[in-house]
């Protein structure tokens, strides 16, 4: 049995390029494991799947470490960039939580997000021109960021020559995601992007247009109480969710057919195939290794381990899609695979909101791909990719490929 005592490091660069033994392991004889204590309170990390559907529907834990305390001991301090990382949605509970997700949830409907197919499709050919001629690119940064990250900006109404500079930002905070000295380092670029979004929100105030940061000010200003810092906080959790997750979902599904030959070849003779294979490269390869944290609100026995009010709760997204109680041969990659009930996008009331828009884009993206450039191969060897860093995410930084 593994101990308290056994090092995880889930940010280091070995770990990050094959989690699933040390995750598997874990399953089997620790699957609820006591990290090394940080200022006095312990972190546990869930791995197996019926651990962690349950955990993520708990209202016992709390996405806002301020609900941990008594109302007269929650400070929040002075709006600044640290909102960003601190005051999205998913770091709000009820009936903050509720409000929040209802005011973005109307544009992120199956019927709404079907009206960008056509656009959708539009930018993955024009991204595929770009580089037919060339007979090779970096996969990542010249496809599978870009097209997801320009259809959410058209989405908010965000001037298209500003792409680079929040892709950029972007990835930066999103490396550092879980890894408190990358966390530190990332600061300067937070606070740039903390800048940027103020200025974009106040000329949206005075020339308002038909996109969803004007129609969330309008919200603000029709009374339904979202405030200036839980608007900036929002767009910001929109540009990054909306595009970081995507491309990783595009980069990893792409390299497990790489890496996977007969699955690329089946899903090549029948396009059909195209629905399920996008589950299972969610399954195979979660975008997310870990949920975003939670806290218990306060002390929970949990299967004969007491957690204590305060204690923060690392949930293993990865961990469960591979979980073998759960899933036929889940080491598998399985593109036809039916049964499939992965939690790449969570569960419960922080279940992405934009899971539909995802899976459309991946479809589209994949399926084109495929479809124009037929002798996709990989230009390195899978075991010289580097895989991002950070404790949450999981992509590669980068997948040179040739056509």
């Amino acid at each position: 049995m593994m101990s308290q005592s056994t090092e995880i490091n889930l940010t280091s660069p070995l770990f990050k390029a094959n989690p699933y033994p040390t995750f598997a392991r874990l399953r089997v004889n620790d699957p609820i494991h006591q990290l090394p204590s940080s200022n006095g309170q312990n972190a546990w990390l869930f791995t197996r799947y019926q651990d962690v559907e349950a955990l993520l529907r708990d209202e016992r834990f709390v996405k806002d470490k301020q609900n941990v305390f008594p109302p007269q001991e929650r400070v929040r301090p002075p709006a600044s960039a640290a909102d960003l990382m601190t005051m999205g949605m998913i770091d709000f509970d009820p009936p903050d939580h509720t409000r929040l997700r209802s005011l973005v949830n109307i544009s992120f409907t199956p019927r709404l997000v079907e009206q960008w197919r056509g656009r959708v499709q539009e930018l993955t050919n024009e991204l595929i021109d770009a580089v037919e001629g060339h007979g090779k690119m970096d996969l990542i940064e010249e496809f599978a960021f870009p097209l997801p990250l320009q259809i959410i900006l058209e989405m908010l109404g965000v001037p298209k020559e500003d792409s680079p500079l929040l892709h950029t930002w972007t990835k930066t905070l999103a490396n550092a995601l879980g890894d408190p000295v990358a966390s530190q380092k990332a600061f300067e670029q937070l606070q740039l992007f903390y800048v940027y979004l103020l200025e974009l929100i106040e000329r949206k105030r005075k020339q308002p247009a038909d996109d969803l940061v004007s129609h969330l000010i309008q919200a603000e200003s029709e009374g339904q109480r979202l405030s200036e810092r839980e608007l900036v906080a929002m767009v910001f959790l929109l540009i990054v969710a909306g595009h970081d997750t995507t491309g990783n979902l595009i980069g990893n599904g792409i390299l497990a057919l790489l890496t996977h030959p007969e699955q690329m070849q089946l899903l090549k003779q029948d396009p059909t195939l195209i629905k399920t294979a996008i589950e299972e490269f969610l399954r195979y390869y979660s975008p997310f290794t870990l949920a975003t944290l939670r806290w218990a609100r306060e002390d929970v026995e949990y299967k004969e381990h007491l957690i204590h009010r305060g204690d923060s709760i690392v949930i293993s997204l990865s961990s469960a899609n591979r979980d073998e109680q759960t899933f036929i041969e889940p080491e598998q990659l399985n593109i036809a695979r039916q049964e499939n009930r992965h939690l790449a996008f969570g569960k419960g009331i922080h279940y992405c909101i934009g899971a539909p828009l995802a899976r459309m884009k991946g479809q589209i993206a994949i399926a084109t791909l495929l479809r124009r450039l037929p002798h996709l191969q990989l230009q390195v060897a899978p075991e010289e990719l580097i895989w991002r860093p950070g404790s949450l995410i999981l992509g590669v930084s980068s997948l040179p490929v040739l056509f």
